[in-house]
């Protein structure tokens, strides 16, 4: 399969915990944002690569047959001997989780230059990534700067201070900005970055990121587009958890943009028009992923 986008990044299980009377039971479904994003976009009718260092045992075979069953290629996976990153989730009243991963020593970051190499999208139009996999195994950039000649760089930072800094996010992010041409954060991202929306849309329009999106949860997404607004609501519903909802949202918006043609360069030919048809998309695919337990992206047909 020639992919159209190829998603690298972390493969989590994401351990949901029910308290019990004297112990904690845990469901665990397979998750990590770069895998909610191709798992979607693959469902959604992109042809979809995953590059990832996937574990082995019974948690890298959850990882390996979710991906497989939504159609994503894994061709050019690494089989890695270090064991899976773990996230234990807690939902709020409101749906929301907050995380405590355990990533010390776990395949997701153990990223090896002849890895990269061996491993640059040379025929996909779109390289998309970034979440914990950029901050923690900053040799991926390397993997970018390769595949930006040829394709579209999204990145989505998905900041995470409880296990990394925001200064580091902060120090990074002018690197990143500097290859990518767009850039997806939630307003809770800006807000632990302690960036106003107009403040990184400014910064990142400056070091050539021509399309800044942020997701307002319940109040649906606005992105800059050269400093030009686009502002769309999001659909009411009742939420069940938002688990990969913000992971969905970039992958409705890769999609769109993808079928409008705009994929495979700097996103010159990209219009208000075009943007706004792909926030569409993204706000309607995240509200039908916060309608179902867990990371559970829906598929194109559950869309018309």
């Amino acid at each position: 399969m020639t992919a159209t986008v190829t998603v690298i990044g972390e493969a989590v299980a994401d351990a949901f915990a029910t308290p019990g009377t004297g112990r904690l039971d845990l469901r665990v479904r397979p998750g990590g944002g770069p895998v909610n994003t191709a798992v979607a976009l693959a469902r959604l009718g992109t042809p979809t690569r995953y590059l990832g260092r996937l574990a082995g045992g019974v948690v890298g075979d959850l990882l390996r047959d979710h991906l497989l069953a939504s159609g994503v290629d894994l061709s050019q996976v690494v089989e890695a001997s270090e064991q899976a990153t773990l996230a234990i989730a807690a939902l709020d009243a409101c749906g929301s989780a907050s995380y405590s991963f355990y990533v010390d020593g776990t395949a997701d970051w153990a990223w090896s230059a002849e890895e990269l190499s061996a491993r640059v999208p040379y025929e996909s139009l779109c390289l998309h990534g970034g979440s914990l996999t950029l901050v923690l195994a900053p040799q991926v950039e390397e993997l970018f700067t390769a595949a930006r000649p040829h394709a579209t760089i999204s990145l989505d930072p998905n900041v995470r201070p409880s296990i990394v800094p925001p200064a580091r996010y902060l120090a990074a992010l002018p690197r990143w900005a500097a290859f990518a041409d767009l850039i997806r954060v939630s307003d809770e991202d800006l807000e632990h970055l302690g960036l106003t929306e107009r403040e990184a849309c400014e910064r990142w329009h400056e070091l050539g990121v021509r399309l800044v999106v942020v997701t307002l949860g319940a109040r649906g997404a606005r992105a800059s587009l050269d400093g030009a607004e686009i502002e769309v609501p999001a659909p009411a519903i009742d939420v069940v958890d938002t688990v990969g909802a913000g992971d969905t949202f970039t992958a409705g918006l890769l999609h769109a943009l993808g079928s409008a043609g705009m994929l495979g360069g700097r996103l010159d030919r990209l219009t208000p028009a075009v943007v706004e048809r792909a926030l569409e998309l993204g706000v309607r695919a995240a509200a039908r992923t916060c309608a179902v337990p867990g990371a559970d992206p829906p598929w194109a047909a559950g869309l018309r």
